[in-house]
């Protein structure tokens, strides 16, 4: 056989590898999609207690969930998933429930813009503790991007820092980056748990908690209409998009391709409700923008040379 001949078909496992890449990274960040709408959906709420909008956007979120795995798995599947998830499942559902809990209650005592700064080192941090604990690989390309993506994510909310400084609100909005870094982690690490369950344990806690700590349930028909596709479709569909993408892509990528809600989150807020955007903003997300397209390319174009490039015979 001529080894100079041109290869005209490629193993079935390096096909699969390539779908998997492709469709987790279409998922991951259908995820980030979904998720940037929360800004708009928050803006459009007139509840005054955030303890009762964390209560139903979890409610909504955990039948959303566990209607979307009774439909894709049935009952059977679905009560075999929540018993087999173990330890991984149960850190990813705690992770994501402390996260939000954080989220709200650093909110008194922080600004927007301290917990989106800090919460763009997620990428740094995924990688640093699947290096540490994992030994996974972080190649230099991701390096770079998680490093502009910072960069750019400091100069979008540059335009609203007061000097204001909070031990308690900052300490808490790192707490959720690194909650949402060890959930990104432990997703790919363990990538043959289904985590649909442990999300959706991770709703069922939130909204427990928020039970305990609201003032009362009560809202108006709009509010509950804006409540459900907060909870349903921004925080349910989100986690089940995010947690099945993220099992087929690095652990850095993932999260540095959640970092698209940051940057798309002003932008929805400027076409529906006419906020528009300081100057920082826009050029921080085109510097974003810029680094992920950059990096998803080089990653497509990695895998590609790396799938055509010639076999032993």
């Amino acid at each position: 056989m001529n080894n100079n001949q041109p290869i005209t078909s490629l193993p079935a496992q390096q096909i699969a590898i390539s779908t998997e890449l492709r469709l987790g990274i279409l998922l991951v960040f259908g995820a980030a999609f979904v998720w940037s709408f929360g800004g708009t959906f928050g803006r459009l709420l007139s509840v005054a207690d955030s303890w009762t909008v964390v209560f139903w956007r979890s409610v909504w979120a955990g039948l959303f969930l566990i209607t979307f795995m009774l439909l894709r798995n049935g009952l059977r599947e679905t009560l075999v998933m929540f018993r087999s998830m173990g330890w991984p499942g149960i850190g990813v559902g705690l992770c994501f429930a402390t996260a939000s809990t954080s989220f709200v209650v650093a909110l008194n005592h922080t600004t927007v813009a301290n917990i989106l700064l800090i919460q763009a080192g997620v990428p740094l941090i995924a990688a640093l503790i699947a290096w540490i604990l994992f030994r996974e690989r972080v190649s230099g390309p991701t390096w770079l991007a998680i490093a502009v993506v910072i960069l750019g994510v400091g100069v979008m909310v540059s335009e609203s820092f007061t000097g204001k400084v909070s031990p308690i609100g900052d300490s808490l909005a790192l707490v959720i980056a690194f909650c949402f870094a060890i959930a990104t982690v432990i997703t790919r690490r363990y990538s043959h748990v289904r985590m649909a369950p442990a999300v959706c344990l991770g709703t069922v806690i939130a909204a427990v908690l928020a039970a305990l700590m609201t003032s009362g349930f009560a809202t108006s028909t709009l509010d509950m209409g804006i409540l459900f596709a907060f909870g349903a479709l921004n925080l349910g569909l989100g986690l089940a998009l995010f947690v099945t993408g993220a099992r087929l892509v690095p652990s850095p990528v993932a999260a540095l391709i959640g970092t698209a809600e940051p940057m798309l989150g002003p932008l929805w807020v400027w076409l529906f409700l006419n906020e528009i955007p300081g100057i920082s903003t826009l050029i921080g997300g085109g510097i974003i923008l810029t680094a992920l397209l950059a990096h998803l390319t080089w990653q497509m174009l990695h895998h590609r040379r790396v799938m055509v490039g010639p076999t032993p015979n």
